[in-house]
């Protein structure tokens, strides 16, 4: 290596506003942080797992703006203004979200390694509103991989918070 090559300025940071869990934040990121290392590694929400680091597990699954996205293929800079809810920002008040809650009453987690992703995506699902039957909950959560079959009781937990009537779609 050459002496003008050790001497290359390092990229500047980009400043950005996110609200994380409801909490306005400010921070200086490189451009190739990614949101999944943002989440982990500067703010300390460890809930959000990183599996496959490719988007094609979804353990990384956060919610923003509304819409669940595999964190892990999300710049963070792109994310400037953005409001973010991780599985750790679900919970209100120490009351579990209903979603989480159903995990529990389904016995969803299994190895527990991707219920964070699954309980995000989940919970955006039931924001969606179209989910009407089990299969279709099984569709529109196919993004996220469970590697140890816990489908059935995810599809149950998320129908608990839907409301379905345990019928619809069997």
């Amino acid at each position: 290596m050459s002496a003008s090559q050790s001497s290359a300025p390092l990229p500047e940071t980009i400043s950005i506003t996110l609200t994380v869990n409801g909490e306005a934040r400010q921070l200086d990121v490189l451009p190739w942080t990614v949101l999944l290392d943002l989440l982990r590694d500067h703010l300390g929400l460890t809930g959000t797992k990183k599996g496959c680091d490719h988007g094609q597990c979804g353990a990384c699954t956060v919610i923003v703006d509304g819409r669940r996205i595999n964190s892990c293929m999300a710049f963070a800079a792109m994310k400037d203004g953005a409001h973010i809810t991780t599985v750790e920002g679900l919970a209100k008040g120490g009351d579990l979200h209903p979603l989480q809650q159903a995990f529990i009453d389904h016995d969803a987690f299994q190895c527990g390694y991707c219920t964070p992703g699954q309980i995000c995506s989940g919970v955006a699902l039931i924001e969606e509103g179209r989910a009407r039957t089990r299969d279709e909950i099984r569709e529109l959560m196919s993004g996220n991989i469970c590697r140890c079959g816990a489908y059935t009781n995810i599809v149950d937990a998320i129908e608990q918070v839907i409301g379905f009537d345990g019928e619809a779609g069997r």
